[in-house]
C-alpha cells in the first residue's frame, strides 16, 4: 500500500508553491529598454519565445518533485502476529439419510436439513477466524473430513461439498462422538470443545453414545448438541414411479440422549426445529466460546523519496545549464 508520511506538509508546501506560480503569471516581467526591439525579435525567430519558458518549467517540475519528495512518499506492508489461548472445536455433522427432509427454509424457499446446516456452519465458521477446527462426518459410518486447522477456507469448500448419505444413511452418534474426541483428546489447548449436530436416533455403531460422553468428559472436551428438525413426521421428496413425489415420514430425535450427552460434558442441548433458531444457536455457541485474542500488528516501510528527489536534482541542473548556456534570458 502507498502512503504520505506526512501528508499535512504536502498540503502546505503545495499550497505555497501554488501561491508562488499564480504570483509568477501576474507579476509584470522584467526587462530591459532597447531601442531596436523589432529586430531582437526577429533573431529570436517565432519559437524563441515557447524555448524561453523551457527553464522555468523545469524548475516548476522539479519544485513539485521537491514538494512530493518532503512528504515522504512509502509503501508499507502490515504484517500480524495473533496470539490467543484458542480454542480448538471438532464440528460432528450428521449426513444421514434423514438429512433430506424439506422442513427448513432458506430466504423463503423449501430446503432439507443438511443444505441449512451447511450454510449456518459456514457462517460459524468464518466469524471465528482466530480458532482451529476439524471437521467430522458421520451416518452409518463416522470418518475425519478435515482435522483440525486454522485454513477456514478448505473447510468452507468441504462444508459446501457435503453430501447426504455421503457416510450412510444409518446414524452413529456414539462413533461420531469417538471419532471427534481422538482429534481433540491429546491437544494442549485450554478448551477444547465439540459441537455434535444431529437430527437423528443413534441407530448404529458399536460405541454407546453415553459412554463416549463419559470418555470425552474425562478427557475435559465440552459437548454442545444440537437437535435438528421438529417431532413427527417430515417432507422428503422420493422417486416413485409416476415422478418425484413428497412423502412424509417419520424422523425420530433423541433429545433425551442429546441433553445427557451434553450435561455429562458440561455442554448444552439446543433444539433447532427450523433456521432461525438454528442460526441463533450457533450465535450462542459462538458467544459462550470466545477467544481471547491479542494482536500484535508490525509495519514495514519502504522509502520511496530517492524516485523524486533524484529527478528533482536532475531537472534543476537541467535548468542551470540552459539558463547559463544555451537559453540566456536578459535581464
Amino acid at each position: 500500500m502507498f502512503r504520505f508520511a506526512h501528508p499535512a506538509l504536502l498540503i502546505v508546501l503545495g499550497t505555497v508553491l501554488a501561491a508562488w506560480l499564480v504570483y509568477r503569471s501576474l507579476r509584470t516581467p522584467s526587462g530591459v529598454t532597447f531601442s531596436l526591439a523589432s529586430r531582437l525579435a526577429r533573431i529570436s525567430g517565432p519559437s524563441g519565445s515557447l524555448t524561453a519558458k523551457i527553464p522555468d518549467a523545469l524548475r516548476v517540475a522539479a519544485l513539485v518533485l521537491l514538494v512530493i519528495t518532503a512528504a515522504r512518499p512509502q509503501l508499507y506492508s502490515v504484517s500480524r502476529e495473533v496470539l490467543s489461548p484458542g480454542v480448538d472445536i471438532m464440528l460432528s455433522l450428521d449426513t444421514s439419510g434423514s438429512m433430506q427432509a424439506l422442513d427448513f427454509e432458506l430466504d423463503g424457499d423449501p430446503a432439507d436439513r443438511l443444505t441449512a446446516v451447511k450454510k449456518v456452519v459456514s457462517d460459524f465458521i468464518t466469524k471465528r477466524p482466530h480458532d482451529r477446527m476439524g471437521i467430522v462426518v458421520f451416518g452409518q459410518e463416522a470418518f475425519t473430513q478435515a482435522p483440525l486447522t486454522m485454513d477456514k477456507g478448505l473447510l468452507l469448500s468441504l462444508v459446501e461439498n457435503m453430501e447426504t448419505g455421503m457416510a450412510g444413511d444409518s446414524t452413529a452418534i456414539g462413533s461420531a462422538l469417538a471419532v471427534a474426541g481422538k482429534r481433540l483428546k491429546d491437544l494442549k489447548a485450554p478448551s477444547k470443545v465439540m459441537i455434535l449436530l444431529t437430527d437423528g436416533n443413534s441407530n448404529a455403531g458399536e460405541v454407546s453414545p453415553l459412554e463416549a460422553a463419559r470418555a470425552l468428559k474425562a478427557l475435559g472436551i465440552k459437548v454442545y448438541t444440537v437437535g435438528v428438525g421438529g417431532k413427527g413426521e417430515a417432507p422428503f421428496l422420493v422417486n416413485t414411479p409416476f415422478g418425484r413425489r413428497l412423502v412424509y415420514q417419520r424422523v425420530d430425535l433423541n433429545e433425551e440422549v442429546l441433553r445427557e450427552i451434553a450435561a455429562t460434558t458440561g455442554g448444552r442441548y439446543f433444539p433447532a426445529a427450523n433456521t432461525d433458531e438454528l442460526s441463533k444457536i450457533y450465535g450462542i455457541i459462538d458467544s459462550l466460546e470466545k477467544s481471547e485474542v491479542k494482536i500484535k500488528e508490525f509495519f514495514h516501510y519502504r522509502e520511496l523519496y530517492l524516485y523524486s528527489l533524484i529527478p528533482a536534482l536532475v531537472l534543476l541542473l537541467f535548468e542551470f545549464a540552459l539558463r547559463t548556456t544555451v537559453i540566456r534570458v536578459l535581464p
